[in-house]
Formats: C-alpha cells, structure tokens, sequence
C-alpha cells in the first residue's frame, strides 16, 4: 500500500554537534557537500512519498532559505516552525493538519542510513499495525522489547526487557493523533507505552541490514566521512551518481597543496599554495591560506584560516 506523506523531524537542537552547529541546524551540515537532512528526503522518496512537513525550531531561518522553493526534487515541502521545541509526540501533534488523511512516516532528519524502508512499511500493513517502529541493534541502547514483531514495553515500563534501539523511522496510522495531547511538549514514548498497556497494535521491523550513522559528535562527523570513502558506500536510493565527491568541481586547490587521507574541499573552497590538509573537511567557501597545515580539522563555511591547526573546529 502506497505511504504518500512523510514528516521529516528537523527540530532538534544539535546540542553534542556544537560548534558545529553554532549557525546552522544538524540535519543542514553537509555530507561530502551535501545537507544531511536531504538523504533522508531522497530516501523517502524512492519507496514513494509524494509530499514532505518538516518541523523547525533553532534556525528555522536557514531552513526556509534552503527550501525557500517550496519543494525538493519536484515534491513538495511544508515547513512547521515551532517556536516551542514540542519534542517527538507534540511535534507530531502540531503537524496533524498535514499528515492525518492516511498513514504516514515519521524519519528523523539527522541521520544517514540506507536502511529497508520496505521492510518497514511492508511489516505495518501485513500485520494491521496502528504504529510500527523501526528497530536496530544498535549497541547504544535497548529501550524496545520486541516480541514475535509486536512491541510489548518501552523503557521497562511493564517490566520487559527491551533488545533493540529505535532506528528513528516509523510508520503510523492517522488514530495516533487521538492519543498525543495538543500544545504539549512530549516525547511519544509515553504515549505509545500506555497504548501498550490497552492494547494498542504496536509493532516493530527490525532493520539491522543497511548503514545507519548517528552523527553525535564532531568525532563521529569525521569517521562518517571516513567511513563513507574507505567503504565507497553510497546508497542506492541516491540520483546523483556524483556522490560521493571528496573536491567539488568549484573548489580552488593550488598545484602545490597537498590534500592526505580523508580530506573533503566543499564548494568554492580556495586551499593556497604548499597548504597541507590531512583528514580534514573544508565547508562552502573555505579560505586556506598558503602553507597552511590542518591535520583532523572542520572548517565552517566562508572561515578563512592560517597557521597550523590539530584537532579543531574552525
């Protein structure tokens, strides 16, 4: 059965990715150039969702600058500021004059992941699902207990062990807009762990085949770059056949720079003579000065830089 409507969450503060996120939202920073939050929209898209809401808060402005069009490759976007952060299930809420003609997905707009979003979708409708979760053994937490494809506790709330992680997808049926309180902020945890106890068909999908990259941290913002090139991973669902590319074609490097291990030139970057980059990733409009030497550095768009540097976000 054909998902048309997508929720997008994009309102989260990016609290661990700072100062990454000093001046813009997580789900805008760039992967190998492009916004992050844009996987999730082409991945959405090539299981056939027409339509997009994405909520807002911190930095709603950037936002509607990227989106200013109204659309993302010819489908439509309908940007939800909330001028109080709402969480997940207030959120939800407060996106419902959008999303309750039919089922929809909900995919947090800050991960990267080429995950079976089939799988899911398929599993909500063959087992007549009101809500169906994406799952993952993840090793970072295990707050579901799932059972035989039916979610029996979250967060030990009936005293169920969980055994898998939430994968930040799921698919919901337009009745959970009966169950969220509206003009609250609340996470849907809650709200779906006393469904549980009412008998609420509340299921999950385990979907352990694919990549899934939380970027929590300047770290891990790294190690998804470096994981990406020494992988030669790209989703499937991309259009862009050029991606991933570590130089874009707009870039300015001298013949003398060098540029070692992971190291990614963003759009209108300029890296002056005998500057040396070594695992480190130049956002738009970067400026390196000549013999420059940056070793596992970011650098935010339109910084200059000069000197030597290690380790830090500039």
């Amino acid at each position: 059965m054909l998902i048309s409507d997508a929720f997008v969450l994009g309102a989260g503060l990016g609290v661990r990715l700072r100062p990454l996120t000093d001046s813009i939202p997580k789900p805008l920073i760039p992967i190998f150039h492009k916004p992050l939050i844009t996987f999730a929209l082409d991945h959405l898209i090539s299981v056939g969702i027409r339509s997009f809401v994405i909520n807002t808060h911190r930095l709603a402005d950037r936002f509607t600058e990227y989106f200013g069009s109204g659309n993302y490759s010819e489908h439509p976007i309908r940007l939800v500021h909330e001028p109080v952060l709402l969480e997940t299930g207030g959120g939800i809420k407060n996106a419902e004059a959008l999303l309750r003609n039919g089922p929809f997905i909900t995919y947090s707009g800050d991960i990267l992941s080429d995950i079976s979003l089939e799988t899911l979708i398929e599993e909500h409708f063959r087992r007549g699902n009101d809500v169906t979760l994406g799952v993952r053994d993840t090793g970072i937490a295990s707050a579901i207990a799932l059972q035989d494809g039916r979610v029996v506790d979250i967060g030990n709330k009936y005293g169920v062990a969980g055994n898998y992680d939430f994968a930040n997808v799921a698919v919901w049926n337009p009745i959970i807009f009966e169950r969220i309180p509206p003009n609250q902020k609340i996470s849907f945890i809650p709200v779906l762990a006393d469904w549980i106890g009412q008998n609420g068909k509340i299921g999950g999908a385990v979907l352990d085949q694919g990549k899934w990259f939380n970027v929590g941290s300047t770290a891990d913002y790294l190690r998804v770059h470096r994981t990406i090139l020494s992988d030669k991973w790209r989703p499937s669902f991309l259009q862009d056949s050029r991606w991933p590319a570590a130089v874009d074609k707009t870039a300015e490097i001298a013949a003398s720079a060098k540029l070692l291990g992971c190291s990614v030139v963003g759009p209108g970057c300029r890296v002056g003579s005998d500057a040396v980059l070594e695992d480190t990733i130049l956002w738009t409009g970067a400026q390196i000065a000549s013999r420059s030497h940056l070793s596992h550095c970011i650098v935010r768009s339109h910084q200059s830089v000069s000197g030597v540097h290690s380790d830090a976000v500039i």
